[in-house]
């Protein structure tokens, strides 16, 4: 069973790309991030005609998350992150489906840092880790996927001295994220690809997808009972290089069962 996340950046502007993906791979459950629409206007109907049945949480302009699954609808379990209630982003999205809990984030970009927006990526981040031990301790199969704008070592960017001053390379940024593995969470892609090189992301700017300057910040964090199903991990690279393309490539993870 493969589950899959793609931060889309627009579902409006990307959509027959977006379409093409889930024609081609059929992943059984695909998690978007930046769908940048209210819920309102969410295309559920155009995926519905390939046979996926949606929820979304959705935010005009900004940030949205979605759980797309194939054959069945998603049973909504939460909406946004707990922990702050005056937290309006749309970020977070959670729901059981073919068996499986599947969390869907888009985590805070931070930049620039230091500031406010760098201070509320690392509460989110705090927040998180209370929801992903909530989450472990219910010991059932679980993924926790998305844009987690993090680069976690230095084997995840093209250069660590490039990226030393962004918010998605800082000490703090990556210790948070070391911190959710203490607790026993399996990053799928680095289990399976030890040495690095492997790129989520590559920017519009200065010719970084034609010079594969990349960086690896959408990951799927697996519980033990789903860690124990692992069987592959990747990136759908080739579709970050089509037209009108996202500046993220999907990623995915394979579980048996």
């Amino acid at each position: 069973m493969r589950i899959a996340s793609f931060n889309i950046n627009g579902t409006k502007a990307r959509l027959p790309r977006l379409l093409e993906w889930l024609e081609e791979t059929r992943p059984a459950v695909a998690c978007l991030q930046e769908i940048k629409c209210p819920d309102d206007v969410f295309p559920a109907e155009e995926f519905e005609k390939l046979g996926y049945k949606a929820i979304w949480h959705g935010q005009k302009s900004f940030n949205g998350v979605a759980i797309l699954a194939d054959g069945e609808a998603p049973v909504e379990v939460l909406r946004g992150l707990p922990g702050d209630e005056e937290d309006e982003q749309a970020r977070y999205l959670e729901a059981d489906v073919k068996g499986l809990r599947v969390a869907n984030l888009y985590l805070p970009n931070g930049n620039p840092q230091p500031g406010p927006k760098f201070d509320y990526k690392l509460a989110w981040m705090e927040r998180l880790h209370q929801r992903m031990q909530e989450l472990m301790a219910r010991e059932v199969p679980t993924v926790v996927l998305g844009d987690y704008n993090v680069a976690p070592d230095d084997k995840d960017v093209w250069s660590p001295r490039a990226m030393a001053q962004d918010a998605v390379f800082r000490p703090e940024s990556r210790d948070a994220y070391r911190r959710l593995l203490n607790e026993g969470w399996t990053d799928a892609i680095d289990t399976l690809n030890p040495r690095g090189g492997v790129w989520t992301f590559w920017d519009y700017q200065a010719g970084c997808w034609p010079r594969d300057l990349g960086i690896r910040i959408d990951h799927l964090l697996l519980s033990p009972e789903a860690a124990d199903r692992l069987v592959a991990a990747g990136v759908d690279k080739a579709h970050r290089g089509r037209e009108k393309a996202s500046d993220h490539a999907p990623v995915w993870v394979e579980l048996a069962g």
